[in-house]
């Protein structure tokens, strides 16, 4: 399956994480949302985002080793869609330039302290809630 997704985070505890070239980012408690996509395999893709010990490669990778992911959401596509989806969360804090390294997006991570506000987003786009039982 190809397609985008979103990661719905959740951390714990405000922390400061060396993210890449990005440098050091503050990260403060709360939920966050990231956009990304996968036109190879969006199960081998996610199924990499649930493991705990890999490689450090994307932006993404520095925040999970310190958040734990609560929910993921897709859209089947064969056409990159994580820019259109990004830009539907516009309106909450977006962590600048994260996720976004090969667009011209503001970010691909957005925060907010009520979880609400990711699911009005999620809802209004339909995507569709992964069950994980779906890549097995």
């Amino acid at each position: 399956m190809k397609g985008s997704y979103v990661l719905i985070i959740e951390m714990k505890d405000g922390t400061s994480i060396e993210v890449g070239r990005l440098g050091k980012i503050y990260f403060r408690k709360g939920y966050y949302a990231y956009i990304g996509s996968a036109l190879n395999s969006l199960e081998k893709r996610i199924e990499r985002h649930l493991k705990k010990e890999k490689k450090l490669r994307w932006h993404i990778d520095y925040l999970l080793k310190h958040a734990n992911i609560l929910e993921i959401f897709y859209i089947e596509s064969s056409r990159k869609e994580e820019c259109n989806i990004a830009n539907h969360f516009s309106s909450l804090k977006p962590i600048e330039k994260f996720g976004a390294s090969d667009c011209k997006c503001k970010s691909h991570l957005f925060y907010s302290e009520n979880l609400a506000d990711f699911k009005e987003i999620i809802k209004r786009i339909g995507l569709v809630k992964l069950r994980l039982k779906t890549f097995k």
